[in-house]
């Protein structure tokens, strides 16, 4: 099942060590971040529910027998397992009935209701979350600097080149879509484009049945793109749309239609991170409002490369959104976890990794190099105040900065780190 021109992800070792641990996998994630690719990596059989052949004959026959469809060379790859719901019970049934670890893959771009389903899976079912690629990934990102060992406080300086802004505008536009990129750079926008068209008209009558307002969902949809980046709630988002688009909409409809686009794999927002139970400090508990990926906020705000630019406010916000996509992917590769921190004294740092061992990193996040002295001195701010408070204070604190020529660290200890040289 080896594709011949496969960009590797960095989720395949994680696959890999949970087909060993689990006898099933599933990976679940956008449409079109590449599930079914890297999948194939490691199957050696496979089963596309979503396939059109035969006017759906693979989806029909897992309808008549679930347990029918099982039978392949393992592990076995069944593709949008979620068209056919009453698949997950046949598969915790099946690998109870092997007792055997690797049996099957299951890909799903949308999170079905849990009635029909018998059991959660616990035990036999291991899940993954992918996300669009990250620069590193696609190849662009010279990967000088590894976020693993920065984490730990190591980085080696060093002059990684100059950036043109432009070139960051259009890896925001293009987005993280395997499939996109080895297409012309002025046509780049018209996948996330054309996402956005397929989910409202296509995917969402398919997710469980129920009638919804598109106009509606759409209007949402770019108020959370207008909103990328932020701690938007609920009641900010119906605002907007009453401001910007004259349309009013229950709160009722915001809540039921974000959670949505949270189970078709649409959002992907930031938790808050607390430092330490016993700091005497308030947290916020609002999430960090992001799409899947900053190109589908360009296609619903209509930003092209050109608009970007001469949009340097927006542009920051999606700049904001294109590396912590990017830091929670390589964060994840070696077991961290991605936050962000508000307190109630105004204090904010853009992304937190929290490692397995509980400690934890602070990073800002700034397009212009003129920035980086402010960002420093910011995140020192904030971290005396979290130690002052009774919290743990990071164990390291750097700004990721799009138009730096260099990675380095500062005469007072914060590390410097452009976007493009970053990798896990």
């Amino acid at each position: 099942m080896r594709n011949k021109i496969y960009l590797p992800r960095l989720l395949d070792d994680t696959v890999a060590d949970y087909l060993t641990a689990f006898g099933a996998v599933v990976i679940e994630g956008p449409k079109w971040c590449g599930k079914t690719w890297t999948s194939r990596q490691h199957s050696q059989s496979e089963l596309l529910l979503g396939s059109p052949e035969g006017n759906f004959q693979n989806k029909r026959l897992a309808e008549l027998s679930p347990a029918l469809v099982l039978d392949g060379a393992v592990p076995r790859l069944l593709d949008e397992w979620q068209e056919v719901p009453l698949l997950w019970d046949a598969v915790r049934a099946e690998v109870d009935s092997r007792n055997a670890k690797g049996q099957f893959i299951l890909t799903g771009s949308a999170t079905p209701n849990q009635k029909g389903i018998l059991h959660s899976g616990a035990g036999r079912i291991g899940r993954l979350r992918m996300r669009p690629m990250s620069l590193f990934e696609a190849g662009l990102s010279s990967g000088a600097v590894s976020l693993a060992e920065l984490c730990r406080g190591k980085i080696s300086p060093a002059l990684t080149g100059a950036v043109e802004l432009r070139l960051l505008a259009e890896h925001i536009v293009r987005g993280g879509w395997p499939g996109n990129l080895t297409v012309p750079v002025e046509n780049a926008g018209l996948l996330a484009k054309e996402y956005i068209a397929a989910i409202l008209e296509n995917d969402l009558a398919r997710l469980d049945g129920s009638k919804r307002n598109v106009r509606k969902m759409t209007l949402l949809l770019k108020s959370l793109a207008r909103n990328e980046s932020t701690t938007a709630t609920n009641r900010v988002l119906k605002s907007d749309i009453k401001a910007i688009d004259e349309e009013d909409i229950d709160d009722d409809t915001v809540a039921s239609y974000l959670d949505t686009f949270r189970r078709m794999f649409l959002m992907d927002n930031q938790m808050p991170f607390s430092p330490a139970t016993r700091s005497a400090i308030r947290i916020k508990q609002a999430e960090k409002r992001h799409l899947a990926d900053p190109s589908l906020a360009c296609a619903l705000l209509k930003l092209t490369t050109e608009g970007l630019i001469n949009d340097l406010e927006t542009f920051g916000f999606l700049f904001e959104a294109l590396v912590e996509r990017d830091l929670r992917v390589y964060a994840n590769s070696f077991g961290g976890e991605l936050y962000h921190y508000q307190d109630y004294k105004n204090n904010e740092i853009d992304a937190v990794i929290e490692l397995p061992d509980k400690s934890w990193c602070a990073f800002e996040i700034k397009l212009g190099a003129n920035q980086i002295d402010r960002a420093a001195g910011q995140l020192l701010s904030v971290n005396a105040s979290i130690d002052k408070s009774g919290g743990m204070p990071a164990s390291v604190l750097a700004v990721v900065c799009g138009l730096a020529n260099a990675a380095y660290q500062r005469p007072d200890g914060v590390f410097v780190v452009p976007l493009t040289a970053l990798k896990k």
